[in-house]
Order: C-alpha cells, then sequence, then structure tokens
C-alpha cells in the first residue's frame, strides 16, 4: 500500500496508538489469512512500551499541559514514557534551552504518579 498523501495530522499517546492497532488487528483477522510483518511489530512494540491506558494518557497531557514550561511536545513525550524519576525528566528535557528546578521536576513528576 502506497501513501499518495496525508489527509490530516494529530498528536495522539502511545496508548492510543495501542488501542488502534488493536483494533485494526481485530477488523483484519477475520479477511485475512496473515497480518503484514509490520502490522505484527508496531502492535509488539505498542503492546511493550504503552504504560497506562488511552484515557488515563490523554488525561496526564492535559493535566501536563497546563505547567508554564511545558510544550505539546513534550506532554505527549512525558506520557508515552511515564518518567518515575528526576533523571528521566532531565533526559526528556535535555535538548531545551532552558532547565527545570527541582520542584518543577517534581510537580510533575507528581502529576504523572497521579496518572499512573
Amino acid at each position: 500500500m502506497k501513501v499518495k498523501a496525508v489527509q490530516s495530522e494529530e498528536k495522539i499517546t502511545l496508548p492510543e496508538v495501542r488501542e488502534i492497532l488493536l483494533r485494526v488487528e481485530s477488523e483484519r483477522l477475520g479477511h485475512e489469512s496473515e497480518m503484514l510483518f509490520e502490522l505484527r511489530r508496531s502492535i509488539e512494540h505498542a503492546n511493550l512500551l504503552a504504560k497506562t491506558t488511552p484515557d488515563k494518557a490523554v488525561a496526564l497531557v492535559e493535566a501536563l499541559s497546563g505547567l508554564e514550561k511545558m510544550r505539546p511536545e513534550i506532554a505527549y513525550r512525558i506520557a508515552n514514557l511515564m518518567p518515575r524519576s528526576r533523571d528521566e525528566l532531565r533526559a526528556i528535557y535535555a535538548k531545551e534551552r532552558f532547565s527545570l528546578t527541582g520542584e518543577e521536576l517534581d510537580e510533575i513528576l507528581e502529576i504523572v504518579l497521579a496518572h499512573f
């Protein structure tokens, strides 16, 4: 299948991707005898890395978006990775031109743990 043009684009979290892929898998199992390699690998990847439910991930992105030094890209990255320590958060912010204080890191971690 070749993609000719992008119809629309939106950010979604990894748990949402997992849900969509599982829906596609269930639809295709009835019609095809074997799934494509790429689809199987994508489902395995999403199952391995999705650490929460889609509803909780979306709620986490919304909660993080209200913070001062939070860009949408970082909020989605945090929702996908679900960091549990300051070091993991610092790695996410490593490319940014600013650094977060310990209190800001702790505030983000509290929000993440509340949505785990």
